[in-house]
């Protein structure tokens, strides 16, 4: 009998760990099955520039794990047992069983139970939702009103985006305290500069408290012309997790120790968006993609080691900083210190902007190619799979 391995998403945290689990564990020895909702990897963090008609090269899965021994089901999670220690999915069979889950489901838009959000406003969290718009965005003619609500490094990026993209538009962000607050004082002041040059109005201190048709409504009763609200105030995790008895914490992200597994339920390991991990200043990691590059290397070697009779190594869960893509030819990198408060140095520009193509690109490359550097000899099991509880070496 072989170990099962079952990953849960095919995103940056997901389908990076399943290829890192391929290429270190012995096929002999285990199984490895990933659940994914669609064919092809999606670039999150490139979702802002797919809406506003760029096209991006597309990824299937069936690519990235071709000769990996991988398995891919293309199906929907709907629920996970761990007492049975089995997943729910779309489709025929629609159950799997498992001996370690890795649980990388992401997060979608958090609507904050806002009026209007579901029925009128648009997001760029998923490929389907930014597709959506991509539409919207091609039928708006010239003159028209774009609202973007959220001043996070999504709605920052979508705004300067579709600004620059579409200077026949009108182009506003509604944020509900000071743009670009977390950033330095000089870091600040590139951001303003770039949003005047691109025409974009901001509405600081400005609560979005319903969204209609036309126009969106914030707390003081002002109405902001929109022809298209994008929707980018903040993430929400599915309740799947919570639904299932795993310990999660108010924001419904699976609580994890320091090696990435569930504290409720050991054979649980999370990564990536959902979950709730405490970085190194002592502060929960935020919903990033460089936040799922920490946890889900952290996951996939605790497993590996785990698995192996190892030592369980620490990874690094320190947050360096944010890179804001200001448009196609400008960009901010602002660095964090410890404590995540943004250092005095910070990098802008055309350089800036070349310095996030790369991490874009290297993101990317790292998922189409999980194979590199495979080794020679695989790690195997340190023990027989056992299907009564836990591992031996767990």
């Amino acid at each position: 009998m072989k170990h099962r391995i079952v990953v849960l998403g095919a995103g940056y945290a997901g389908a990076y760990a399943a290829g890192s689990l391929a290429r270190r564990l012995s096929p002999a020895d285990t199984e490895i099955t990933v659940v994914n909702a669609v064919p092809d990897f999606v670039e999150r963090m490139r979702l802002h520039q797919l809406a506003i008609g760029q096209d991006l090269a597309v990824r299937k899965l069936t690519d990235v794990f071709a000769g990996t021994g991988v398995r891919l089901r293309l199906a929907r999670v709907t629920g996970v047992d761990p007492e049975r220690r089995t997943v729910a999915v779309t489709g025929e069979d629609g159950e799997l069983a498992y001996d370690t889950l890795l649980y990388a489901l992401g997060s979608s838009v958090a609507d904050h139970g806002v009026p209007g959000v579901a029925e009128y406003a648009f997001d760029v969290t998923g490929r389907s939702s930014a597709l959506r718009l991509r539409e919207r965005m091609a039928g708006l003619g010239g003159g028209g009103t774009v609202l973007v609500v959220g001043e996070g490094l999504t709605g920052i990026e979508t705004a300067t985006e579709f600004a620059e993209s579409r200077p026949d538009l009108s182009v506003a962000l509604a944020a509900r305290g000071e743009l670009g607050a977390w950033l330095s004082p000089k870091a600040r002041r590139h951001l303003r500069q770039a949003f005047d040059r691109l025409g974009i109005t901001v509405h600081e201190h400005t609560d979005i408290e319903a969204v209609e048709r036309a126009h969106a409504i914030a707390a003081d009763g002002t109405s902001i012309p929109a022809d298209v609200t994008v929707w980018s105030a903040g993430f929400a995790v599915h309740p799947i997790a919570a639904a299932a008895g795993l310990e999660v914490a108010e924001t419904g992200q699976i609580v994890v120790d320091r090696t990435m597994r569930s504290v409720s339920h050991p054979e649980v390991y999370a990564a990536g968006d959902c979950a709730y991990a405490i970085g190194e200043n002592g502060r929960p990691l935020p919903m990033s993609c460089a936040s799922a590059g920490f946890t889900n290397m952290q996951a996939t070697a605790s497993i590996i080691a785990r698995l192996t009779g190892s030592e369980v190594p620490t990874i690094g869960l320190k947050y360096y900083g944010n890179h804001i893509s200001l448009g196609r030819r400008d960009a901010i990198v602002q660095m964090v210190d410890g404590d995540a408060r943004s250092k005095s140095w910070y990098l802008g520009g055309r350089t800036a902007a070349r310095f996030k193509v790369a991490v874009l690109k290297g993101s990317g490359w790292s998922i189409a190619y999980p194979t590199f550097g495979m080794p020679k000899r695989k790690r195997r099991l340190a023990t027989a799979p056992d299907r009564s509880g836990v591992r031996a070496a767990a």
